[in-house]
């Protein structure tokens, strides 16, 4: 049996439980989805199984709208926003009406603006401070007519969005703030954003996590609100055995570890009932974080992680930014090369969930 211990990390409760055997697909199932999958030569985008479709050739970071009719997403790393409806493909770029630097985030507020993140300023021959160092929160109003507002802070790569309320998480860090934070240390801050006179504001921001009241050094970064209570916070913890996937009770303070694996596990796009969320892993190759496919990671403590996505068959290709619709029944991934910086993409893909498990391809 796994051994449990439990550590009061100041306010905090840290649980971290040893590495459970079995977690990995039976080989019958793996053959078969592999099989599915077809060849592990070649571009994997021109052999896919018949549950996969390719909706864009470009494109990254994808989320879905609330009603699941479309999908926002970035052209690029510092580029501009896109939408596209499903149905008709038509895409529509969301970001063209005003000047400015590129974003890195793009998410759907419950209310339909747009949260982005993104940086003030601009360095072509020194891009990556615009992306770690200085981005900021902003919300683009819906209607699309004025530039977006600035939400008065910085954020660490991805902020969380609620899906039932206008309620954010997001991470600060040391090249945030090297004035406020010491080197090393990370924050994750809760903020629900409010419509003072019609401006968007951050209002009741409050300290979630501090790396510095954990017994392990991690990097973090938000992820998901856990649904359907929304009542705990999924985030990274980067660098800690490998990357884990862990959740902290918005209450109490209680941080659960749900991947404990020594290999890369990075939760990405979480399903509707909240038993499960995507991950990102190196699981089948254990070659490190470029090394990636997607996963399904059972919330129940168990840290089974079920291989879904092979694209990583062929070791030149890796399949990331998994986001599952609301209603549970398809979820977008991008593709990208082996090499390519984190979430850079080359275009998203459509997986239907109900088609994989009619054909037997989908874990239980």
């Amino acid at each position: 049996m796994p051994l449990k211990k439990w550590l009061r990390v100041g306010a905090l409760l840290v649980s971290i439980a040893a590495i459970p055997a079995g977690s990995q697909l039976t080989n019958a199932f793996a053959q078969q989805q592999e099989r599915a999958w077809g060849t592990t030569t070649g571009n994997p985008a021109e052999h896919l199984p018949p549950f996969i479709t390719r909706l864009t050739h470009f494109g990254q970071r994808a989320d879905w709208s609330p009603d699941g009719s479309k999908l926002l997403f970035l052209g690029r790393t510092f580029g501009d926003v896109y939408e596209i409806e499903l149905d008709s493909r038509t895409i529509r770029p969301l970001t063209h009406h005003y000047w400015h630097e590129g974003y890195t985030r793009a998410l759907y507020l419950s209310n339909g603006d747009i949260l982005l993140s993104g940086a003030r300023d601009f360095d072509a021959d020194n891009p990556w401070p615009s992306r770690g160092e200085t981005t900021e929160l902003w919300v683009l109003n819906k209607n699309l007519e004025t530039e977006p507002v600035p939400l008065g802070t910085r954020c660490s790569e991805g902020p969380a969005v609620s899906r039932t309320r206008l309620r954010i998480a997001y991470t600060i860090d040391h090249e945030n703030y090297p004035e406020k934070l010491p080197d090393g240390v990370h924050q994750i801050w809760l903020a629900e954003i409010d419509y003072q006179d019609g401006t968007p504001t951050l209002v009741n921001k409050e300290l979630l996590v501090d790396s510095r009241d954990l017994l392990f050094e991690t990097g973090l970064e938000t992820q998901n609100f856990r649904p359907p209570e929304e009542d705990e916070l999924i985030f990274s913890a980067y660098g800690y055995n490998g990357t884990e996937v862990m959740g902290v009770d918005l209450a109490t303070g209680e941080i659960t570890n749900y991947s404990k694996h020594e290999l890369y596990e990075e939760p990405e796009g979480i399903f509707p009932g909240g038993e499960y969320t995507c991950v990102e892993s190196d699981r089948h190759s254990g070659e490190g974080y470029q090394y990636i496919d997607v996963y399904r990671l059972r919330l129940d403590g168990s840290g089974r992680l079920d291989r879904i996505t092979y694209f990583n068959m062929n070791p030149q290709y890796k399949a990331s930014n998994p986001v599952v619709r609301d209603d549970g029944k398809y979820l977008e991934f991008q593709m990208a090369k082996v090499g390519d910086p984190a979430g850079v993409g080359r275009g998203i893909f459509i997986y239907d969930i109900e088609q994989a498990k009619q054909m037997g391809v989908w874990p239980e």
